[in-house]
C-alpha cells in the first residue's frame, strides 16, 4: 500500500479502513492445509495412484505448533474463517502504516498551521 503524504488524505485512508475493520464472521488464526495419505488397505486406489486427501489446521500457541483434524464438510467454512482472519490482519497493517505516518507528519502540520510571527 502506497502511503500519502499529506496528513488529511492519510486521515481519509485511516477512516475508510476503520470502516472495514469489522468481521464478517468467526476469525480463526490457522492455517488450513490438504495433506494426500495413502489408507492401511492394500487393496485401496490409494496404493497405486491418486492417495487420499485430509484437511488439518494448524497453528502455533506458545511456541508450539498445534494441528487438528478438519472433517470435509467444514472445509468451505473453515477456508471462509481463515480468509477473514487474513483480511484483517492486513487492514490491521495498513492502518498501522497510516497511523505512524501520520505521527510522521505531525510536526510538520502542526508548524505549517501556526501563524507566522
Amino acid at each position: 500500500m502506497k502511503v500519502p503524504k499529506h496528513p488529511t488524505l492519510i486521515r481519509r485512508f485511516l477512516t475508510a479502513r476503520q470502516k472495514q475493520f469489522q468481521a464478517n464472521g468467526p476469525i480463526l488464526a490457522a492455517s488450513l492445509v490438504t495433506i494426500r495419505r495413502r489408507c492401511g488397505n492394500p487393496n485401496c486406489h490409494c496404493q497405486q495412484g491418486e492417495k487420499h486427501p485430509g484437511h488439518y489446521l494448524t497453528w502455533k500457541h506458545k511456541s508450539k505448533t498445534h494441528t487438528v483434524y478438519v472433517p470435509t464438510d467444514l472445509v468451505d467454512q473453515v477456508k471462509e474463517w481463515t480468509q477473514e482472519h487474513r483480511r484483517l490482519k492486513k487492514l490491521a497493517q495498513e492502518m498501522t502504516q497510516l497511523t505512524l505516518a501520520l505521527i510522521k507528519t505531525h510536526v510538520t502540520e502542526r508548524r505549517r498551521r501556526q501563524p507566522k510571527s
